[in-house]
């Protein structure tokens, strides 16, 4: 199937590119979601708010004291600890706090890799970049919900701001400067709300300006700062201290909200953690803890602490024996290393896939280093292991360096945006990122290809 994006249209497209720096390769077609992952995916995102706030009150039970189950007696202070860890006092006061306690970001991407068995997500975003963009292709390929992205991102924005106005609120995209690459599409973004009646600006964080307690930019009270910053990010963006006080009065909201408990990819390995399966199983859904039971590959905390004698690690396999420590992962033969290693959050390794280490693709030297780094280094950051689920190969036509579309082969990964307003998740867009077949690591890479998704 082809809709005809022509490599003249391409390269007119590529000299005005949403992302600053950076380049891709083209392909003249979308890609096609067969109906059965389509209506996967909406389960998943139904699924995505679930999830999300039940993080929020795990963590929340976990430093109150509070059994995490209903009917029986159950402690976990050490779910906070695992959160907690590493970051600043300031920030865990305000995650604690109740200004932001039933706080859900309005954007929720899993990035999703289909596999032999299945799609596997990887790890979820909630300060995703790639809304613009996706929104933008979906333009230029002339897919049907072409405006449904921005107005979803509105009402997100709006529903955030329901206590300051909804949509009438003044408000400011504040983009930090290691996301500059991100500048432009947000830009974009900005002036399409602006089109929808949105009073919103693209600023730095630098460019607010707080007084009692109050937000400012350019002499217009700011009523609320989408955050388009990473929390590791402090040192560099000094104004949150600030803004999490300011939220603390009521006086702006930010969003997503400064919880750091909302970017670890801990959560994943909390999930699937076998004391707190009761907690999953009478917080969620059972067809929402069915598909994330399925989608979710096994994951564990890379934790340093020793075990008592007679205990084992709740961990994979090596030689056939359970672990009583993880460097004994350092003795898995290559096909006991179909894991991967990731710092978890909250620090300035863990996005952009720059922390991450797939066991069977390094030597074994590489991977006794990278273990040993990890519980060296913990908390800062703590990494998390993963099951590695090898990408499925597909086959799809891009646009060759002649401009001549060829079919090639690659691996996919695909990331579907939820948008959160009127207590509900709404999936609209999906950018698919295919990349060369010899890539385990999957990216915006520039041999790689961006493209809008189509439903079947």
């Amino acid at each position: 199937m082809s809709l005809g994006l022509t490599a003249e249209q391409v390269e007119q497209t590529s000299q005005n590119s949403l992302f600053s720096d950076k380049s891709w390769r083209w392909s003249p077609d979308p890609w096609v979601l067969p109906s059965e992952l389509c209506q996967w995916i909406d389960d998943l995102c139904h699924a995505a708010l679930g999830f999300y706030k039940g993080i929020d009150l795990l963590y929340r039970k976990s430093w109150e004291g509070q059994s995490i189950l209903r009917n029986d007696e159950c402690l976990v202070p050490w779910v906070a600890d695992y959160y907690d860890q590493g970051k600043p006092d300031w920030l865990v006061a305000h995650a604690r706090s109740d200004e932001v306690r039933l706080s859900i970001p309005p954007v929720l991407r899993p990035d999703l890799i289909p596999h032999a068995d299945g799609v596997s997500i990887t790890e979820w975003d909630s300060v995703p970049g790639g809304i613009g963009l996706t929104a933008h292709l979906e333009q230029l390929y002339k897919l049907s919900q072409s405006s449904q992205m921005i107005e979803y991102f509105g009402k997100a924005l709006e529903d955030a701001a329901h206590d300051y106005g909804g949509k009438s609120a003044n408000m400011v995209i504040a983009v930090s400067e290691e996301a500059e690459t991100y500048r432009p599409e947000m830009e974009w973004i900005c002036e399409k709300l602006k089109e929808k009646g949105f009073s919103i600006s693209v600023c730095s964080p630098q460019d607010l300006e707080l007084v009692s307690d109050e937000v400012f930019y350019e002499g217009e009270k700011i009523s609320l700062v989408y955050r388009f910053w990473e929390l590791f990010d402090f040192n560099n963006v000094s104004v949150m201290p600030e803004l999490a006080k300011a939220v603390e009065s009521k006086k702006v909201v930010v969003t997503p909200p400064m919880k750091h408990v909302q970017e670890e990819k801990l959560s994943l390995a909390l999930f699937h953690h076998h004391r707190l399966q009761p907690f999953w199983q009478e917080t969620l859904r059972t067809k929402d803890l069915d598909i994330l039971r399925s989608a979710i590959p096994h994951t564990w905390i890379l934790d340093p602490k020793e075990i008592p004698p007679g205990a084992y690690l709740d961990g994979p396999i090596v030689k056939g024996r359970k672990l009583t420590q993880w460097n004994d992962l350092s003795k898995a033969s290559k096909k006991e290393r179909e894991l991967v290693i990731k710092a978890s959050g909250f620090h300035e390794t863990a996005w952009g896939a720059r922390s991450v280490v797939i066991g069977n693709d390094v030597s074994s030297e590489e991977w006794a280093e990278t273990i040993a780094s990890s519980l060296n280094h913990y908390p800062t950051p703590i990494c998390v292991i993963q099951d590695f689920m090898k990408p499925r190969s597909f086959i799809h036509p891009v646009f060759s360096d002649q401009n001549e579309a060829v079919n090639e082969s690659g691996r996919l990964r695909l990331s579907p945006y939820f948008f959160t307003f009127d207590k509900e998740a709404k999936w609209s867009g999906t950018l698919a990122t295919f990349c060369p077949v010899d890539k385990k690591i999957i990216h915006g890479m520039k041999d790689g290809s961006l493209m809008p998704c189509l439903k079947a």
